[in-house]
């Protein structure tokens, strides 16, 4: 999700970088070549079943996975099958899974757990890291020097538009401005076109509105780690209440989806793709899911989110989920072998609009380059502490879940919901040593 240590990543959204170039497609021959295999286990160790558990439904259901795994069993012939098997609720339904081993062989390490605590669940893979080479976030899944994660993905966030609905609206130009984002909103509904999808339905979203904005609007990477040394976070007055804010103020207004309760992520998708919805506030990753929807790519565009009014563009730098192998798998070298082919040859980074993991390759994006020509300031997040994400579970706020915020959206007045926030935060804070 959504943080990083100590990797500079500016190199990544250089001018060559973002310039739309195509992708360096791979051989199926990684860094190191045969030691690569090697460090794989050997092609004769990569055999039998395996299953994966992905956050990725749409994925499954349209087939792609499938063709990503005969791929792989071409590959390597003495893999039986790969398993597929996707929770649409990933974040808050795999914690659960976690506890009973219910995890399959490869997964998606979700975000709130300790550096120390990886160990647990996870086998390390750092055999895979060397072989894949120089790699973003490589630090961020890992603890005394055993790494249990690799990054699906690196992403940035903003407003991701159909150019035919803004045309349509009459929007000539670009906002740079809070005041003129929400002028562009007034124009897309007086044109009968639903201004922006936050998609409270599906939970997961508004997280965007709370722990992912509140960091780059800051300008301070390690702004979600400052919490852990006051009782009250969360202000009307401060990162979190401004990004809240502006959400209740979209809804308000009625620039959103009308049905705020039902989970409509993948017919949203469409929505946006045909021009009757107008924006996202989502990363990069999501544009290629809209062109999937219907949507011509140039017809697509993508622009950092004027949170205030000051001119000044922030946006982040964060990684997707990572995978991982489950410490109770029995087939941890096809496991590995799997996350390995994701990463470099199954065409997932590209499909998905990802910037890719490894240093070395390109990403073939073209509305990065739209969004870098607005001249952002990359703010590359970090991660997050223990201290914060054992305050947060032991007040039981889900951050990067969604639900507290799906709270915030529906109190009838904000400083009574940050209060009771505050209050689950500082009794929590207290007891967490």
């Amino acid at each position: 999700m959504k943080k990083v240590v100590g990797t500079m990543l500016a190199v990544a959204l250089s001018a060559t970088a973002l310039a739309g170039c195509s992708m360096d497609n791979t051989n199926g021959t990684a860094p190191g070549g045969d030691q690569a295999n090697a460090a794989a286990g050997g092609n004769a160790n990569i055999k039998g079943k395996i299953t994966v558990v992905t956050n990725r439904t749409d994925l499954i259901n349209d087939g792609t996975f499938d063709k990503y795994k005969q791929a792989f069993k071409k590959k390597y012939p003495g893999v039986q099958d790969v398993e597929f098997e996707g929770i649409t609720n990933y974040e808050s339904d795999i914690r659960v899974r976690l506890s009973a081993n219910n995890v399959g062989d490869v997964l998606m390490l979700p975000s709130n757990i300790s550096t120390q605590d990886l160990g647990k669940f996870f086998a390390p893979i750092n055999d895979v890291a060397d072989a894949l080479g120089s790699l973003y976030f490589n630090d961020v899944k890992a603890y005394e020097g055993k790494i249990y994660g690799i990054v699906s993905g690196v992403s940035t966030e903003g407003i991701v538009y159909n150019k035919k609905a803004f045309e349509k609206a009459g929007i000539t130009s670009i906002p740079k401005t809070l005041d003129e984002f929400y002028a562009a909103c007034e124009k897309l509904k007086a044109a009968g076109i639903v201004p922006i999808y936050i998609n409270n339905g599906a939970q997961w979203p508004m997280k965007q509105w709370g722990e992912v904005l509140a960091p780059f609007m800051s300008g301070k990477a390690d702004y979600l780690n400052t919490m852990v040394n006051t009782d009250e976070p969360f202000k009307v007055d401060n990162e979190f209440g401004k990004g809240f804010t502006i959400v209740r103020t979209l809804k308000e207004k009625g620039y959103v989806e009308k049905d705020l309760h039902s989970n409509v992520w993948e017919a949203s998708k469409g929505e946006l793709a045909s021009g009757k919805a107008g924006m996202y506030f989502l990363g990069n990753w999501v544009i290629n899911q809209v062109i999937g929807a219907g949507a011509k790519s140039e017809d697509i565009g993508f622009f950092p989110l004027p949170y205030d009014n000051s001119g000044k563009l922030n946006a982040p730098l964060n990684y997707d989920y990572f995978y991982g192998v489950s410490v109770a798998s029995k087939n941890q070298e096809t496991a590995k072998a799997w996350i390995k082919f994701m990463v470099e040859e199954a065409g997932y980074v590209e499909a998905s609009g990802y910037i890719p993991p490894q240093k070395s390759k390109e990403p073939g994006l073209a509305q990065l380059k739209e969004f870098k020509s607005y001249n952002p300031n990359f703010i590359e997040n970090v991660a997050t502490s223990s201290k914060w994400n054992d305050i947060g579970n032991t007040a039981k706020i889900d951050f990067f879940g969604g639900k507290y915020i799906q709270k915030v959206l529906e109190a009838n007045d904000l400083k009574t919901e940050l209060d009771a926030l505050n209050k689950s935060w500082k009794e929590a804070r207290a007891s967490v040593k």
